[in-house]
């Protein structure tokens, strides 16, 4: 009470009070903008669109909300300090990965498409922008034009770069071309930004406008020039002097593979926080000197990298999320003037310019260096692309005599350079496969009259009856016949590779362990036993994949592209006992199974050997198997009938084609009329049935083939139906993802032993499932790349 100390207490905790909780609402609208751009961004993902589009659209909308604005204002200043300090994060980082002695090398085709694309856009931009009102006052309209034509001709080579390799195309020609150009512009139009704001350094000039005394203003701005300069020079030669022998000392004092020392870090940090400081104290913008620092330091070493992935994730966890809502915040539509007519010229303008200017630069440097018009518009399209750096300095603008309306369509204007792109790289992608030819090892593309070439793996003589027959019954007409690859699959250990006898000269081995020898001599005579017997349009050969597990899957694909293979065919890593039980299984065989399903460069088989190894023989001259292939739709379903087209042509072998449909009357399937289905599943089902038309008309209706077709309401009548097939067939042949999204095979994987054999192969290869039927699943070949018919390094340029 005494000297109203407890009344001064008593105010401070109340304002103490007061700023924690309008603290803890910021964070909660903190918190809400990453949760709505994160649901918003999931939704985009099936436009492709990156996080961006959906952090710029949240951050206008929560921006301008009332009482969200309301608190924002009062932590105004606060943020902003935050903004400029991430800003500089973000520019420092920019420049770290920017190489600046690509100025003074011959002009590769990056850096060609780079300048056409900025000289076309900055003359548009100088010739168009200056009559329509951009800009307040006209004293300075030459200066404020140049800034905003640069602006128009950079590009954003974070999101450009980050987009075009969410998008599958970096590893193409094109996206490599973009790539590059889009660092290029980027970073000769910031190094411009840097010059031109020595030159001419945009708030003194803001200042001068304000001040009346424009004469001091006018010697006071030609004297911060000369000095900012010196200074900015200064720092650049003690940056590029110093930071080498300081950054390759504490590379050296901290190896790769051990965590980096903290006073290595703290001084490293402080370093560059000093370098940075340097300029900014003598009237030069602390952002534009973090990149000029940046571009000085030494892009190779364990240092650099680590300030390059430790800030970058930074700036995405925490100051993306801050940025865009102050964007919002700053982008006030109350003031944008919607009914303005000129607020619309001024929005449509600045899109015209900036894409028409790369286009045209791109088609002009495109022509000269010999790329097609259509890849040219693409490129120009994709090198508009803005980002951060242009919407803070569009905000920023609004302190120094540029109109919010203008301000407000710069950020409009970049938000629609980037939703654009997407769309961009679907039409390149789709030219691409017109004009790139695919080669999909698929049996279902395979023309009948062309040879086959399988892969068949054996784990040793317990796979070779059940082989053999295989091979009959795949061998279709004796012309063109067969070419089949029998392959040893072998485990290499350490007690194995001591007897590997090593070739001079060449990478290859023999092996000289006796065991192993007898092993691969009985089943080569095996097979050459049958091939001379009755191996008419059979071509037999022999190789080997002799490695370790972790590198047996790689091998076999490899093995497998190089002998151009159809079919590959891998033995079930179980093995069947004397009482028709499988055994616990080799799992590292299983290992290898799972991966080269993933990665195959060509369609894949899984042999489960439940008594086809049993038949002797399979005669020619009379029906001695019956055979079975279950169709329900998609992929791997039409491969396995693929398949089956093939087998139906040995005359002992009769085969059934059982096709399963959904009942749609029965009350348990009414559900499927609501379910949802996207345009790629109702492609599908159209695929489906034209391929599966194609084959009754060729094979069944002739009376060849037997067909049976079973309407079911859910998984559980799938399961009764292939219970029913016990004893009936020796051989079942199911696609490994037949039906995966059909209402028949829902919930059968929640049980599932083996997951690589598909749902309806798990159950016919179950331990309670018969144990005299064998199972064939077949997965069609999977294109590397994901971009359905085109490799991720493919060429069109």
């Amino acid at each position: 009470m005494a000297f109203g100390f407890q009344v001064s207490t008593t105010q401070c905790g109340a304002k103490l009070g007061t700023l924690i909780f309008e603290v803890g609402k910021n964070f909660m609208v903190y918190i809400g903008m990453i949760i709505l751009c994160s649901g918003l961004h999931f939704l985009l993902k099936l436009y492709s669109q990156p996080r961006i589009t959906s952090q710029i659209i949240v951050g206008l909308i929560l921006g301008n909300i009332g009482f969200i604005r309301n608190l924002l204002t009062k932590f105004h200043r606060t943020f902003g300090f935050i903004i400029d300090f991430g800003m500089m994060c973000y520019m420092f980082v920019l420049g770290i990965e920017m190489d600046p002695f690509i100025l003074f090398k011959r002009p590769s085709r990056y850096a060609q498409v780079a300048y056409g694309g900025i000289l076309s856009t900055f003359i548009i931009g100088l010739l168009i922008t200056p009559i329509t009102g951009y800009f307040l006052h006209q004293p300075r309209l030459l200066e404020f034009t140049i800034y905003l034509c640069t602006l128009l001709s950079s590009s954003a080579s974070p999101v450009l770069t980050r987009l075009i390799t969410h998008l599958k195309i970096g590893k193409s020609d094109i996206g490599q071309l973009v790539i590059g150009a889009g660092m290029h512009s980027d970073f000769v139009c910031s190094l411009l930004l840097c010059i031109g704001y020595i030159i001419s350094p945009i708030p003194l000039y803001c200042e001068a406008l304000r001040n009346e005394h424009a004469l001091e203003n006018h010697k006071k701005i030609i004297k911060t020039q000369i000095i900012m300069g010196l200074v900015v020079l200064g720092q650049m030669m003690v940056v590029s002097l110093l930071s080498p022998l300081f950054m390759n000392w504490v590379n050296n004092e901290n190896p790769e593979g051990k965590p980096m020392k903290g006073s290595h870090l703290v001084l490293s940090l402080a370093f560059m926080v000093l370098m940075c400081a340097t300029s900014p104290l003598y009237g030069y913008h602390p952002i534009l000197s973090a990149f000029v620092t940046g571009i000085c330091l030494p892009r190779e070493g364990r240092l650099s990298k680590w300030v390059i992935t430790r800030v970058n994730y930074l700036l995405t966890i925490i100051f993306h999320p801050i940025f865009f809502l102050w964007m919002g915040y700053e982008a006030d539509f109350r003031k944008s003037e919607p009914s303005n007519i000129g607020t619309w010229i001024k929005f449509f303008v600045l899109l015209i310019v900036s894409m028409t200017g790369k286009i045209v630069g791109t088609i002009i440097s495109g022509a000269m260096l010999g790329f097609h018009w259509p890849d040219s518009v693409a490129i120009g399209l994709l090198l508009t692309m803005k980002g951060h750096p242009h919407i803070y300095l569009a905000i920023k603008g609004k302190t120094c005599d540029v109109t919010i309306s203008t301000c407000i369509g710069m950020i409009i204007a970049s938000f629609v350079t980037i939703v654009q792109a997407p769309y961009v790289v679907a039409n390149i992608i789709k030219r691409a496969r017109k004009r790139t030819r695919t080669h999909q090892m698929a049996l279902q593309l395979l023309d009948q009259s062309n040879e086959l070439r399988i892969l068949l793996f054996v784990h040793g003589p317990h796979n070779i009856p059940a082989s053999i027959n295989f091979m009959e019954i795949s061998r279709g007409n004796t012309d063109p016949g067969i070419l089949i690859y029998v392959a040893d699959m072998i485990e290499l250990t350490d007690e194995l590779s001591a007897t590997l006898e090593r070739d001079e000269g060449v990478h290859m081995a023999t092996i000289k362990d006796k065991k192993v020898m007898d092993m691969r001599d009985q089943v080569t005579n095996s097979f050459q036993s049958y091939v001379a017997i009755d191996g008419d349009g059979v071509t037999l050969k022999r190789t080997l994949a002799l490695s370790t597990i972790n590198n047996m899957p790689q091998d076999i694909c490899v093995l497998a592209e190089d002998l151009m293979i159809s079919l590959l065919v891998l033995p079930f890593h179980r093995i069947q006992r004397q009482d028709g039980t499988l055994d616990a299984g080799n799992q590292g065989f299983r290992y290898v199974n799972r991966k080269v399903l993933r990665s195959a460069p060509c369609s894949v088989g899984i042999l489960v050997d439940r008594g086809l190894g049993n038949i002797e023989r399979i005669s020619r001259s009379e029906v001695t198997i019956n055979v079975a292939v279950i169709f329900i739709g998609g992929k791997d379903d039409r491969e396995a009938l693929a398949y089956a087209s093939r087998v139906s042509q040995h005359p002992g072998v009769k085969l059934t084609v059982i096709r399963l449909l959904v009942d749609t009357n029965a009350e348990s399937s009414r559900l499927v009329g609501y379910m949802v289905v996207n345009p790629e599943q109702e492609q599908e089902r159209q695929v489906d049935d034209e391929y599966f038309a194609q084959f009754y008309e060729n094979h069944v209706v002739g009376g060849h083939i037997l067909y049976t077709e079973k309407h079911l309401a859910n998984a559980a009548e799938t399961f009764s139906t292939l219970r029913s097939l016990e004893g009936l067939y020796s051989l079942v042949i199911v696609g490994r993802e037949g039906g995966v999204n059909s209402i028949l095979t829902r919930g059968m994987n929640d049980w599932q032993q083996c997951p690589e054999l598909g749902p309806i192969g798990d159950v016919l290869s179950g331990p309670d499932f018969s144990t005299t039927m064998s199972v064939l699943i077949i997965q069609q070949h999977r294109l590397k790349g994901e971009l359905d018919g085109l490799d991720e390094d493919f060429s069109i340029m």
